[in-house]
C-alpha cells in the first residue's frame, strides 16, 4: 500500500512575518494566495471573536484545489474592548503609543485551517503585553522608525519594540503573528508533514 502524498500548504497571507515564523518550525508553504475581505469589526463586536472571525473569513476567501489545505492567521491588538487597527501613518503610531504607554494590552492571535477534506479548525492564543512609561521622545522616534506602519497596533514586537516592552505574558509568536505551538498543531491534525 502506498502512503498518501502531503498535502500541499496554502498560506493565506502575504506578510512575511509569517512565512519567517512557519519556517521556524520547518514548514514552507507550497502556495502564497493574499485573501481579500472587509476586515472592519461589526458593531459592538469584541477582539477575540474578531480576531477569530478574521482568521476564519480570511482561510474561506482563498481558492483551495484538491489536496490543500489552507492556513490563515489574524493578530489583533486590544486595549480594553477596542480593536486597535493596522497603523497607517507615523500619525496612527504615535497615537496608539501614547494609549498603550504604561498600560497592559491584550494581543488575540488567531489562526485557522482548512484541511484536504474541506473541514475547517480555528483556534485563539491571547497574550499580554505592555510598554514602559514611554516618554514623547521615544513615542516621536518609534513613529519615525516606519517600523510601527501597518502593524496592528503599530508596533512590531520582533523590532525595534522589543526594548519598549518591559511585560509579556504569553506566545511572542502570537504577538508576532502566528502561535506557533497551536499552529503546528493543527497542521499536523491536518497532514502536513512536519519534521
Amino acid at each position: 500500500m502506498t502512503a498518501r502524498p502531503s498535502p500541499t500548504l496554502v498560506l493565506a497571507s502575504s506578510s512575511p512575518r509569517r512565512r519567517d515564523l512557519l519556517a521556524q518550525i520547518g514548514v514552507t508553504p507550497g502556495q502564497i494566495r493574499s485573501p481579500d475581505i472587509d476586515e472592519e469589526p461589526r458593531k459592538g463586536e469584541l477582539p477575540r471573536p474578531y480576531a477569530e472571525r478574521m482568521a476564519s473569513e480570511k482561510a474561506l476567501a482563498v481558492p483551495r484545489q484538491d489536496g490543500e489545505v489552507v492556513l490563515a492567521g489574524d493578530t489583533t491588538v486590544a486595549l480594553g474592548r477596542r480593536v486597535l487597527p493596522q497603523a497607517q501613518s507615523e500619525e496612527d503610531v504615535a497615537g496608539f503609543l501614547r494609549m498603550l504607554s504604561g498600560r497592559r494590552h491584550r494581543v488575540h492571535s488567531a489562526i485557522s485551517v482548512i484541511d484536504a477534506n474541506g473541514r475547517q479548525r480555528t483556534r485563539c492564543v491571547t497574550s499580554q503585553v505592555r510598554f514602559k512609561r514611554l516618554s514623547e521622545e521615544e513615542i516621536r522616534n518609534y513613529a519615525r522608525s516606519g517600523e510601527g506602519i501597518g502593524k496592528a497596533g503599530g508596533y512590531a514586537i520582533q523590532g525595534r519594540a522589543a526594548g519598549l516592552i518591559d511585560f509579556l505574558a504569553g506566545s511572542h509568536s502570537a504577538v508576532v503573528g502566528l502561535p506557533l505551538f497551536e499552529t503546528r498543531a493543527l497542521l499536523k491534525a491536518a497532514g502536513i508533514a512536519l519534521a
